[in-house]
């Protein structure tokens, strides 16, 4: 798709502003009572979609900047849900979400379900990635409507969150930042209620509050397996998917003090004060010119401060989850950013992380890059893509297992025309949302049947817990059997386009167990 041809789409799936309904005039059918207000959807063929329904009682606006999100009001109004919310602020120009109205008015979600009745349907709530830094449920990508069509006994969430340094920026060091002890996981906690928010209304979309899945990719996908480590959590879902993303995509609290400090200095700010009267732009613009990356942070307050640790001693073993990585994930970043761009990106982060390790760990590294076969880029390629996905995907499955947990563990690997992408991050993206016109990243649609097994897959995994397929549900009539991950024989699913089938890690090779695995030690290396 085009970029012109996104511009459209997002027009007319923006397209104005939801308002409230004061005449009486609206269709009952396509109503749904909340505790914050009844919202009317619209319907598409048997699919009503409701877009841009607040989670919040207020916008994180003016004096709300940098606090905590604020719980619903009770409501007794009806308003429109006809349009998407703005988009949280982002660096522009990375994800779709993020080249169309951004606000820092932006947490919203949007439900989309079926008009197929059955009781109480399972709930899939995507959390959108974007490297915490932009991105938006607005992406054309992340319309649902394909994708319940074919799954009609599913209901589907996507909900928007504050990023970059709307919604991970460190404050309470400053003088006067006593009062912003959550600002540097505020992205997390708006999740937090956006699922709270489900728990307490989906009822009355048809779906099932004690059967929800959080489903991720990339920072979405860290999102998940991050939101299990945050107190009083469960309550609210009891599986995760996640694609491309895992614990290790966070920072410490000594890290996230020197960005602010960056940001202060460039905006002349000395105080919270100061920051609060910059304008949500302005800010935006800074943070463009810093390139310093806002995650998550290993605070001790909200997030422990080993997280791997956490899912060994069992933090999340009665939360069931499937995670998995794809075969050439990097090759994603030096196909977008050009081979200009990437040398760039590259350089910098190995003389700001590699320079650190000690002799005898740089040596081990240096050891497994002189292996890879290919093109100059790919030796940078391959391990970064071993210590920013493929390495934390398998010690996370580790780390659950040893904490008494269950977790299904995928290795995707079909692969696009383009020599580059190959099969990078993001490439299944098309694949499990039901778009197979989308291929700006994968070249191609790719196979039909496998697709939709793979879709099937995820569906099962929302309904059972168990991703495994018997013949009368398997798109091609054949059952799949996907086994847990265990310590032993560390099987995964590889979901290889002609032929999806359970694999030993160390008959595939997924990671490199002495080279480059302790590299998930040092977070995002």
């Amino acid at each position: 798709m085009e970029l012109h041809e996104i511009r459209e789409k997002l027009k007319e799936m923006y397209g104005g502003e939801n308002k409230p309904i004061t005449d009486g005039s609206y269709d009952q059918s396509l109503a749904v009572k909340c505790i914050n207000g009844t919202f009317v959807g619209r319907k598409t063929e048997n699919i009503t979609v409701f877009r841009g329904i607040p989670y919040v009682g207020k916008q994180p606006v003016g004096e709300l900047r940098w606090k905590a999100p604020v719980d619903v009001i009770p409501d007794n109004g009806v308003y429109e849900a006809y349009y998407n919310a703005k988009s949280a602020y982002g660096n522009p120009g990375f994800e779709v979400g993020s080249i169309y109205y951004q606000d820092e008015d932006c947490l919203y979600l949007n439900v989309f379900k079926s008009d197929e009745a059955s009781a109480k349907k399972s709930v899939m709530v995507w959390i959108h990635g974007g490297a915490f830094e932009s991105g938006g449920t607005i992406d054309p990508m992340f319309d649902c409507i394909n994708f319940v069509k074919e799954n009609p006994d599913v209901v589907v969430v996507t909900i928007a969150y504050r990023l970059a340094f709307m919604g991970f920026l460190h404050l309470s060091h400053l003088s006067d930042g006593k009062d912003y002890t959550d600002s540097q996981n505020l992205g997390l906690l708006d999740q937090l209620k956006a699922l709270k928010w489900v728990h307490e209304n989906i009822a009355g979309f048809g779906g099932d509050p004690d059967n929800v899945t959080i489903w991720g990719e990339s920072a979405g996908a860290a999102s998940c397996t991050l939101l299990p480590l945050i107190e009083g959590s469960h309550q609210y879902f009891k599986r995760l998917i996640a694609e491309s993303g895992s614990v290790n995509q966070t920072r410490t609290p000594e890290e996230g003090i020197a960005c602010t400090n960056k940001l202060m200095e460039v905006l002349g700010c000395k105080t919270v004060a100061d920051l609060l009267k910059v304008d949500g732009g302005k800010l935006l613009e800074a943070s463009s010119v810093l390139f310093v990356h806002q995650v998550p942070e290993r605070d001790g307050k909200i997030l422990p401060t080993d997280t791997f640790e956490a899912y060994a001693n069992g933090a999340a073993k009665d939360i069931e989850i499937l995670v998995g990585c794809n075969k050439d994930e990097m090759d994603f970043f030096v196909s977008s950013f050009g081979k200009e761009g990437w040398d760039k990106f590259i350089t910098e982060r190995k003389q700001e992380k590699f320079a650190q390790l000690p002799a005898d760990e740089k040596a081990l590294v240096e050891s497994y890059m002189k292996d890879v076969k290919g093109d100059y880029y790919e030796p940078d390629s391959r391990v970064f893509s071993q210590s920013w996905f493929i390495a934390p995907t398998i010690r996370i499955s580790e780390e659950q297992t040893k904490g008494g947990g269950k977790c299904y563990t995928y290795y995707f690997t079909p692969e696009s025309p383009d020599p580059i992408m190959k099969c990078g991050h993001a490439i299944e993206l098309s694949v499990v949302f039901n778009h197979p016109e989308m291929t700006a990243d994968t070249g191609r649609a790719f196979d039909e049947t496998f697709c939709k097994t793979m879709r099937k897959m995820w569906v099962r995994f929302a309904k059972t817990g168990n991703p495994s397929l018997s013949a009368d549900l398997s798109p091609d009539g054949k059952a799949k059997e996907w086994p847990l991950y265990d310590l032993e024989n560390q099987q995964v699913m590889v979901l290889d386009e002609f032929d999806i089938h359970p694999a030993k890690e160390s008959e595939v090779k997924i990671v490199d167990w002495e080279r480059t695995y302790f590299l998930t030690k040092y977070y995002m290396l």
